[in-house]
């Protein structure tokens, strides 16, 4: 059995224990459970519910493992003949989670 789901505005395949990094989920620590209700689709392998535009009464439960830092990115400003240059560093946070279970 396997769902899409939409997480903070992003879709992610999922299946019972599978591990994922998606963008960090606010107030959740090492341990806590979230429930993820917005399911577009879910199919048991011979029939599947299509959402319009998510599937009712359907849920994936995760189970968070913890939050890390992706990789620094450099992002370069210029104009030219204006002396003007700058050099700024971003890190995106997100938290790992792994699929408790699929409703």
């Amino acid at each position: 059995m396997f769902a899409i789901v939409e997480i903070a505005g992003q879709q992610f395949k999922v299946s019972k224990g599978d591990k994922l990094e998606v963008p960090k989920l606010k107030d959740n620590k090492e341990g806590d459970k979230v429930k993820i209700d917005k399911v577009l689709l879910k199919s048991d392998g011979k029939k599947s519910d299509i959402g319009t535009p998510y599937v009712a009464g359907s849920s994936v439960e995760l189970l968070v493992k913890g939050n890390i830092r992706g990789e620094k990115i450099r992002v370069f400003k210029k104009k030219p003949k204006k002396r003007y240059e700058r050099t700024i560093g971003h890190r995106q946070t997100y938290t790992q989670v792994e699929v408790a279970n699929v409703k």
